[in-house]
């Protein structure tokens, strides 16, 4: 979670949230010029101030309500990783370092959204007690079995990878959004290319590469619904065009689906998530 995607949720609420601020690049710029005038640390104070200028020092609860959502979701993903981070089975070197480096990157979206609730006089939303990271018993070995913990990690990233695209398309029109967006939405394929080339490098999953082919290519049927949806990852149309014929030529289905990313809509995010708890 980070700034682009909590102002996309506040647009849902209060679509003069960019007039309130300012003009919409004009925001945007500002705020990604601040990292370079204050530190770090103070960026989220910066952040509240802005909304309390925006909104005249109260913050409308449904603004405050968005962030803590997005809290609740980051408390998820951090003790997801935070618990495969102690795997016994995990190989010491590069693969640990590799979970303890998401660990610690989701532990720092955490701080950063309890500091920018806390500043706009809000208190964050208390982190749940007991997720259930079976989700219902569907992956009842996915904090004792390395090979489950980093195919379950593989389809939730390549859920977020899919749920960023998914948000792409509002945001046609505003460049600064847009190259955003589209920027993070890099950071999540990589992150998901890391998860599986550790599963190929681990001989987990010998044959799968780094980026989704056909359908749910994870090895795990329980996850068909993540790469499912109102827009398959099998899908081989795109604009109208069947890519497998295009221009006349042979292009395998399988070359068709690597091509491109499918959307995921944020109610489905939401409903592939519940399972964990998540809510």
């Amino acid at each position: 979670m980070n700034f682009v995607n909590i102002l996309e949720e506040i647009e849902k609420v209060d679509g003069d949230v960019y007039e309130r601020l300012s003009p919409r690049r004009k925001a945007m710029k500002n705020f990604f010029s601040m990292g370079s005038k204050v530190a770090i640390a103070a960026l989220p104070l910066a952040l509240g101030s802005m909304f309390k200028k925006a909104y005249g020092q109260a913050v409308p609860q449904n603004i405050i309500d968005v962030l803590q959502y997005a809290l609740t979701l980051e408390h998820f993903e951090y003790r997801f990783y935070e618990r495969g981070s102690m795997l016994a089975p995990i190989p010491v070197g590069a693969d640990n370092a590799a979970i303890q480096i998401i660990r610690d990157s989701e532990g720092k979206h955490v701080n950063f959204l309890k500091s920018v609730i806390s500043s706009v006089g809000a208190t964050p939303v208390a982190e749940k007690v007991v997720y259930d990271f079976t989700a219902g018993g569907t992956f009842p070995t996915v904090f004792t079995d390395y090979a489950t913990f980093l195919a379950v990690a593989q389809v939730l990233e390549d859920t977020g990878v899919r749920a960023y695209k998914g948000r792409a398309g509002e945001l046609l029109g505003q460049k600064v959004f847009l190259t955003a967006a589209l920027g993070i939405h890099a950071v999540e394929a990589r992150h998901a290319a890391k998860i599986r080339s550790m599963r190929r490098m681990n001989g987990h999953a010998p044959l799968l590469k780094s980026y989704i082919t056909g359908g749910n290519d994870s090895g795990v049927p329980a996850a068909n619904g993540n790469y499912g949806g109102s827009t398959p990852e099998g899908n081989v149309v795109q604009a109208g065009i069947t890519i497998t014929g295009i221009n006349g030529q042979t292009i395998s289905a399988n070359t068709a689906t690597e091509a491109f990313d499918e959307a995921l809509t944020a109610a489905e995010v939401l409903a592939l998530v519940a399972p964990f708890g998540v809510s």
